[in-house]
């Protein structure tokens, strides 16, 4: 991401720059700010669209471990960290055009006094997804410790019986785990636990209320009840589904300044909470797929969020069970492993057939590798989440003091 990284830097730069020299900023100006903005979306995005090409292995080789380029694939744990990265930089830069150097007062007025509140509820309701998408981390990680004990087992040299039957135990558990319906595996670690997940919060956000609240005031306090925690009759795919539903391209001479910045960042965040919702199990999820609305394919920077969609769909209709715990490429191979290796383990015999156990052997090996990437990726994706959740918190708190400032300018002098 250093490329995107650098962009954000000369970008946010030339605006302040622009802006603390001249306080009425151009028009012209302005719009050349807009353009480079879409642009910096349409590479972020494209990017994403198209990782790097992983390597196939020969075709007499369908059995050994999957290459380390396979982690750039769509919906893999690095894929979605890359995505995590993608959304803090247009964060930021649509921070700057919105906020750095403007009159506060011309927020206020019409569209923007529709436009705004509606930009904040949603970043309430994108608070709420990503407390939900952290607890499902939880659960992969939990997963990923069912696959770590069949791996120790199935790794043991000779392998006998007793080592097979506790393998299998574990992928039974994970298999179980993976196949669960939202209903049944409401963001819990699978395996029954699911309701203990769905009221925890998560200790970040108290340990940040207090610096926060300083800035904030009461609307971090107000935060507390609805995204700190999700309550037992939250839905993640109504979540989705309420984020969209004011979400409408502006029309006419509002297409060509601030509010079509507004409708892209917006999308965007909606576009990224609904891939985190699919890639990690989440409580309730059902239509999940359905809530999604494709921004107009004539918009350039459309395009690749478009296609991104396209490619996750695709997935998700491929799965009959749609309510899965999640489509994160990482538990889409752990599923099809595991299955493998109950067969395995159900023909087993002491000694093992040498072909079989090859075979075997080889699969044990990319769960391994599978496990070894989650172990390295896993912590750093969720601290990341709480990185976006702070920087929601934030540029929700600074739009909302800009919003006081320009209450307190057109008020009538007494």
């Amino acid at each position: 991401m250093r490329p995107a990284q650098d962009n954000q830097g000369s970008f946010l730069g030339r605006i302040s720059i622009r802006r603390n020299q001249f306080v009425d900023v151009n028009n012209e100006q302005e719009q050349e700010d807009l353009e480079l903005f879409q642009r910096h979306i349409a590479d972020r995005f494209t990017e994403l669209l198209s990782p790097p090409p992983q390597q196939q292995p020969p075709s007499d080789e369908a059995n050994t471990v999957a290459p380390v380029a396979a982690t750039e694939q769509i919906m893999s744990v690095t894929w979605l960290r890359k995505l995590m990265d993608v959304f803090l930089c247009c964060e930021a830069e649509f921070k700057a055009i919105l906020l750095m150097g403007r009159d506060p007062t011309q927020i206020s007025k019409p569209p923007f006094d529709r436009l705004v509140p509606e930009m904040l509820d949603r970043s309430i309701k994108a608070l709420d997804i990503c407390t939900a998408v952290v607890n499902g981390i939880d659960s992969v990680r939990h997963y990923q410790r069912l696959a770590e004990i069949a791996v120790s087992a199935l790794e043991q040299r000779p392998l006998g019986d007793g080592n097979v039957r506790r393998a299998r135990r574990a992928l039974a558990n994970l298999v179980v785990a993976l196949s669960l319906e939202d209903k049944e595996n409401t963001s819990g670690g699978g395996g029954g636990g699911g309701n203990k997940t769905t009221e925890r919060s998560w200790s970040f956000g108290r340990r940040s209320g207090g610096s926060s609240a300083s800035k904030g005031g009461a609307t971090i306090g107000q935060l507390k009840s609805s995204s700190w925690a999700v309550g037992r009759n939250w839905s993640a795919a109504k979540q989705i589904h309420a984020m969209t539903g004011n979400l409408n391209p502006p029309r006419g001479n509002e297409a060509a300044g601030l509010p079509q910045p507004m409708f892209i960042m917006s999308t965007v965040m909606v576009f990224v909470m609904w891939v985190l919702t699919a890639a990690v199990p989440c409580q309730e999820r059902s239509g999940l797929a359905n809530h999604l609305p494709v921004p107009p394919k004539h918009l350039s920077w459309a395009q690749s969020l478009i296609g991104i969609h396209e490619k996750i769909g695709d997935e998700w209709k491929k799965k009959e069970k749609k309510g899965s715990a999640g489509l994160m490429e990482e538990m889409t191979r752990m599923e099809k492993l595991g299955h493998s290796l109950i067969e395995f383990a159900d023909a087993f015999h002491y000694p093992a057939e040498k072909e079989a156990s090859e075979s075997a052997a080889a699969q044990v090996a990319e769960m391994a590798e599978i496990c070894r990437r989650m172990e390295e990726e896993l912590v750093p994706l969720q601290q990341q989440i709480r990185e976006v959740f702070h920087r929601i918190v934030r540029s929700r708190a600074e739009i909302l003091e800009v919003l006081e400032q320009a209450g307190k300018l057109s008020a009538p002098v007494v």
